[in-house]
């Protein structure tokens, strides 16, 4: 059973949430990856999150980046945007996960912080797990 969802809205945002898979895969937190875009796939995007046992979800998306506040507005559990250098130096797909309206909050790390997502989602884990709160201040130094 996955603790961490990772949504990508596209595939060739691969270079991103590979730094997320490597961060979680490096500290042995069981993750699932899925591919599914808000625009093109969004009942398979709903089903994802509402079937998930994750306790953090991660959602990678560049442009409109719709994906992150999409899956926000379907889940109670955090979930961490990763806006994607796509166009406009990725500051578009930033603005927009940073923009949601009140009461849909989305955490957002900088722009193809794909690491920062993993640890992030760790963090959070780490609220109630203590081995992996001692592995992230080991990490830390």
């Amino acid at each position: 059973m996955e603790r961490v969802l990772i949504l990508s809205g596209s595939k060739s945002d691969e270079k991103v949430y590979e730094k997320a898979v490597k961060t979680l895969e490096e500290f042995g937190v069981e993750y699932k990856l899925e591919i599914a875009s808000a625009h093109r796939n969004p009942d398979l995007v709903e089903k994802l999150v509402k079937e998930t046992s994750a306790d953090a979800i991660i959602a990678v998306a560049g442009l409109s980046a719709a994906l992150p506040g999409v899956v926000a507005s379907k889940t109670t559990k955090p979930v961490i945007g990763v806006p994607v250098n796509v166009k406009l130096d990725g500051l578009d797909a930033l603005l927009s996960i940073m923009q949601m309206p009140p009461g849909v909050p989305v955490a957002t790390v900088g722009i193809d912080n794909g690491k920062n997502a993993a640890i992030l989602a760790m963090q959070i884990l780490a609220l109630k797990d203590e081995e992996l709160a001692k592995k992230l201040k080991e990490a830390r130094g």
